[in-house]
């Protein structure tokens, strides 16, 4: 073998010799970039924003997908973790989902029913009461005008919310020439038959029906003496 051929056998032992140089760079930088990113999964992305406390559906998120080393280990990946479950606080348009942005719905329990009312959003608790609070119903009744007194009545003790509505405008009695339009928010109580209907009464028949929060602890005892108001009998 001349010196050419020698030089012609060491270039392309050289070619060779770069060119797995340049593949195993090429595979290092692939194998870089893996271990950085890691394999995708799906996420959940908020399509516009969504009010606490209101039940949750497939409709407001889109499907996305992202490093599974990107996101956090609270994230949802299965959408079906939503079924049966509300916001607990407002969550943003473009946000990606977390478990602890969404809580359970409060459940019947045996024996109870669903009854809603709408409430004056000035009279009642506004902003503080959410599902799994706890409230006593007040209603107001107006003197029969043959010399009764109006009283005040704790129609119900330790009703049990679970669902409250969007916050809605109602259109004053077209009888009525001196109402304003107010403000008034759907709340679903879980009661018994018996509550349900002294609900659905006092929303017919008195004058206002107030929420009063219960805080959480309390003796919630209501005597028979303690129901029923009258500024007459105060003493």
């Amino acid at each position: 073998m001349n010196s050419r051929q020698r030089r012609g056998v060491i270039l392309l032992l050289l070619s060779v010799l770069c060119a797995f140089g340049a593949f195993a760079g090429v595979i290092s930088v692939i194998s870089d970039v893996n271990s950085k990113v890691g394999p995708e999964v799906s996420a959940y992305r908020l399509k516009s924003d969504v009010a606490p406390y209101t039940s949750l559906n497939t409709g407001q998120f889109e499907k996305v997908s992202m490093p599974k080393r990107w996101l956090s280990d609270n994230a949802v990946t299965d959408i079906s973790e939503i079924n049966g479950k509300i916001a607990v606080t407002r969550l943003r348009q473009g946000s990606l989902l977390q478990s602890d942005m969404i809580v359970k719905r409060p459940a019947l329990k045996s024996g109870e029913q669903e009854i809603a009312i709408m409430i004056d959003a000035a009279t009642g608790v506004a902003g503080k009461i959410t599902p799994g609070s706890t409230v006593n119903v007040f209603a107001t009744f107006a003197g029969e005008g043959d010399g009764s007194a109006a009283q005040s009545k704790i129609i119900v003790s330790n009703a049990k919310v679970i669902d409250v509505g969007k916050l809605t405008a109602l259109q004053p009695n077209e009888d009525d020439k001196n109402a304003s339009a107010t403000q008034a928010v759907p709340i679903t109580f879980a009661l018994s038959t018996l509550d349900a209907q002294r609900i659905a009464y006092a929303e017919s028949f008195a004058a206002h029906v107030r929420l009063a929060l219960v805080a959480p602890g309390s003796d919630t005892t209501v005597r028979p003496s303690e129901r029923t108001y009258e500024l007459t009998k105060d003493k």
